[in-house]
């Protein structure tokens, strides 16, 4: 079993320092707690209502900067402890992006960069054009994506198809009215997910009010058979939960049926509309 954590934290533009130590605190707490695999929010280090193109590139970093080489003296303090975290991206090319790293004990291990921007994001940020990363690692195969990349199933289907057993989220899930009784329409989305790719998922969101913006505070860990196992529900906090990579392995359904092994790929080639057709 792997156990794995996922933290909700509050980073807000205006405080760059702050986010860094309470997602050093949070990192340290969640690895004392036993965690093999951390998930932090989505632009931890920055926070996310940005106003201008100047605000972004005050607090983008490269990966090689000293803050994720932080995150990766914390892992090495429990044997093989893996960190995943939302950054905002200074590009070797000058661009801005949306990314995620995936860091242990060695350092760096992968970075993605969001490849669906939602709403204003695209004001800040160039999106990413590269699948997902999926990282071996001592806890099955790890992969990532960002926030609004969970709600294209074609991008999931692609990580799951990878090899994906644990996908990471970090997240920043903007408040949004629902009825009575019904969970985050997110949290729903990562459950289908979950489910249809036979993948466990786990969503690390944020709490707060920056700038006016409230979030849904819907950090989850679901399971591959779609269950949602642990949440931390109003305000910081971490989720922790164990979960088995080889449920993600097993993609059979019943005696005969697979969730991989039953799609029509024939069919949805022939009926895929191509680029132009209306």
């Amino acid at each position: 079993m792997v156990r794995v954590a996922a933290v909700q934290l509050a980073p807000s533009v205006t405080e760059p320092s702050t986010n860094r130590a309470r997602a050093v605190a949070a990192i340290e707490e969640a690895l004392s707690g036993g965690a093999d695999i951390v998930v932090l929010p989505e632009l931890t280090t920055s926070g996310y209502v940005f106003e201008t193109v100047d605000e972004v590139r005050a607090v983008a970093i490269r990966p090689d900067d000293e803050l994720l080489a932080e995150w990766s003296r914390l892992a090495a303090t429990r044997p093989r402890a893996v960190i995943v975290g939302g950054f905002a991206e200074l590009g070797a090319d000058g661009a801005l992006y949306n990314s995620a790293a995936i860091v242990d004990g060695t350092g760096v291990r992968a970075v993605y960069r969001k490849a669906h921007l939602w709403d204003r994001e695209k004001l800040f940020f160039t999106p990413g054009s590269e699948a997902p990363p999926v990282v071996e690692t001592a806890h099955g195969l790890l992969g990532t994506m960002i926030c609004f990349d969970l709600e294209f199933p074609e991008w999931t289907r692609i990580a799951a198809l990878l090899g994906t057993e644990i996908l990471a989220v970090p997240t920043n899930w903007p408040h949004m009215e629902r009825p009575e009784g019904e969970r985050v329409a997110e949290v729903q989305i990562g459950l289908a997910t979950a489910r249809i790719n036979r993948m466990a998922i786990v969503c690390a969101d944020r709490t707060g009010v920056e700038r006016g913006v409230a979030w849904n505070e819907g950090t989850s860990v679901i399971s591959a058979d779609g269950w949602l196992v642990a949440e931390v529900g109003a305000g910081s906090g971490i989720a922790y939960a164990d979960l088995d990579p080889a449920l993600s392995r097993d993609k059979t359904l019943s005696d005969l049926s697979d969730a991989f092994g039953d799609r029509r790929t024939d069919l949805y080639e022939r009926f895929t509309p191509h680029p132009g057709a209306r």
